[in-house]
């Protein structure tokens, strides 16, 4: 007769009921601890610029270190050029650096014009592609005309290119 073995089962069995049922959690009501979160929202923490890789744009996040960066600040980015990285992935700019620094001016209509330290007409429609979205990227949510100006000539209104 094998009965040592179905007891033992037995027993396993109803050790573990009890210790599932008395856990030892009891209800209660819920505690306060305090209102919800409240403060600053954490800044982005990447930056949207348009570099060149085969004769094209290319969208690149960029983690900035240090303070937020303004519209201009971040046109500076194109015309200094990619990163050794970035670099190494193949991409590149038209922008050229005597182009910076930069004016951004933005209008409530949702237009906004850049201002170069050179003549537009120098760039390339490649360049000018760069700064119009790099431009238009710090508000992704709602598209912007972009207008670039130097030298006494303009291009544009201009929306980005879209990428194919």
């Amino acid at each position: 007769m094998r009965t040592g073995l179905p007891r033992r089962v037995l027993a396993a069995g109803l050790v573990s009921l009890v210790a599932v049922a008395g856990c030892g959690v009891r209800p209660s009501d819920a505690i306060p601890v305090g209102g919800p979160p409240s403060g600053r929202v954490a800044p982005t923490t990447t930056i949207t610029l348009y570099l060149v890789k085969n004769g094209r744009l290319s969208m690149v996040a960029r983690r900035p270190s240090g303070p937020p960066l303004f519209s201009a600040n971040r046109l500076e980015l194109l015309a200094a050029g990619p990163t050794p990285e970035e670099r190494a992935y193949g991409l590149t700019t038209d922008v050229p650096p005597e182009a910076a620094p930069f004016s951004v001016t933005a209008e409530r209509t949702g237009h906004v014009v850049v201002t170069l330290s050179t003549a537009v007409a120098d760039l390339s429609t490649l360049a000018v592609d760069q700064i119009v979205c790099t431009a238009a990227a710090t508000k992704p949510e709602s598209p912007l005309q972009v207008t670039v100006i130097g030298g006494g000539q303009s291009v544009g209104p201009r929306n980005c290119p879209k990428q194919r």
